[in-house]
């Protein structure tokens, strides 16, 4: 089976850490959030990945030049101009199929690439099949279901509306667009090549109204990473065993809800494992949340991390404080400075001593 991959999004509320990586190749507990989506698939029937690429694809083929990712084949369909997500996915099909020695992939998957799951997409498959649906998506329940397309079914399963991004208190579900859909080639014809084509706003809906769009509810794990709380959510659900998946590379828990990365290294070295040094404090917070230290980092003594990612290589100097942030790869925060409220630091960045940042955006350096 084949599964379409959408990976061409920006990333705008990661900025800055999405201006020199594509969000789906920053680190989820050490390993890229792009190879923990694809590794999931291997074991619900899919043999091949089509990647649908818009922003940044140079940093996809650079990372996988051998055309595999977590075990299996990938095809990278470059998008010659932003298309939306119906026709991001009718691009990528088409191309797909253009290649030679290409056959009828038949049935196939469409996921987000910034999701984390763990739904039984085999169930899912399953499902489409026996109600004979052109397309079928999965759902999952939500506390605010504005942020996302909610999706009233009948009892059979049937679609019977498809209503994206619903005011606040308006939704007539908190049954919620998970982002994996099983679809039909037939789907494919409904596409129009070469322009904008939403599969929330137009494809979705147009099935619906035919009677030919189906959804299943889930319970299973579901996670949308685009925000830094929820990027730091996924780090720590994966290293806190609350959801499966491959573990983190040389993970270790050093005190309560705060992991480090890669083995231990000496205190100046700059070798591939994370440092605590005496005298630093790194904690879990007030609201029983974790701290992230990728590989290579450092953290000081007398300063403090806490509910927060430092990417790797990133410093923490002396005095200084990183609260509710995430830190980018080799990036410094001085001695004494202050850094919260989900501040985001870019790569290769030197936070002068003594700066105070809120909520702050610092981009990357250049290199």
């Amino acid at each position: 089976m084949r599964a379409v991959v959408l990976v061409g999004g920006e990333g705008t509320r990661l900025r800055p850490l999405t201006y020199t990586t594509p969000k789906q190749l920053l680190p989820v507990a050490g390993v890229p959030m792009l190879e923990r989506v694809i590794a999931q698939l291997a074991a619900h029937q899919v043999t091949e990945v089509v990647l649908s690429l818009g922003y940044q694809p140079d940093a996809f083929l650079a990372a996988y030049p051998d055309g595999i990712v977590a075990g299996l084949p990938v095809v990278y369909a470059v998008e010659p101009e932003p298309l939306d997500t119906a026709g991001a996915v009718g691009f990528a099909a088409r191309y797909a199929d253009s290649l030679p020695g290409s056959t009828d992939p038949g049935t196939f998957l469409v996921l987000n690439g910034d999701v984390l799951t763990d739904l039984d997409i085999t169930a899912l498959i399953d499902f489409h099949r026996t109600s004979g649906a052109s397309a079928t998506i999965s759902l999952t329940p939500v506390e605010d279901p504005s942020r996302y397309g909610v999706v009233p079914t009948d009892d059979e399963g049937r679609v019977i509306a498809f209503v994206e991004k619903p005011a606040p208190g308006t939704s007539p579900t908190n049954y919620v667009n998970a982002g994996v859909y099983v679809l039909e080639p037939e789907v494919i014809e409904r596409i129009p090549q070469g322009r904008r084509v939403s599969v929330e706003r137009d494809t979705f809906p147009e099935l619906a109204a035919q009677r030919l769009l189906f959804a299943m509810p889930t319970g299973e794990y579901w996670l949308d990473t685009g925000t830094p709380e929820s990027y730091l959510t996924a780090q720590q659900d994966l290293l806190s065993g609350s959801r499966g998946g491959p573990p983190a590379p040389g993970a270790r828990m050093v005190s309560e809800g705060v992991w480090v990365l890669g083995t231990p290294r000496l205190d100046g070295d700059v070798g591939p494992g994370s440092l605590v040094a005496d005298g630093a404090v790194v904690e879990h917070g007030a609201r029983a949340a974790g701290s992230v230290l990728g590989a290579g980092s450092l953290v000081s003594k007398g300063a403090v991390v806490e509910r927060s990612v430092l990417l790797p290589g990133a410093t923490v100097e002396p005095g200084a404080r990183v609260e509710d942030s995430v830190v980018g790869s080799r990036s410094v925060v001085g001695e004494g400075a202050v850094v919260e409220g989900w501040t985001l630091i870019g790569d290769d960045v030197n936070v002068q001593p003594g700066t105070v940042l809120l909520a702050g955006r610092v981009p990357p350096s250049p290199l």
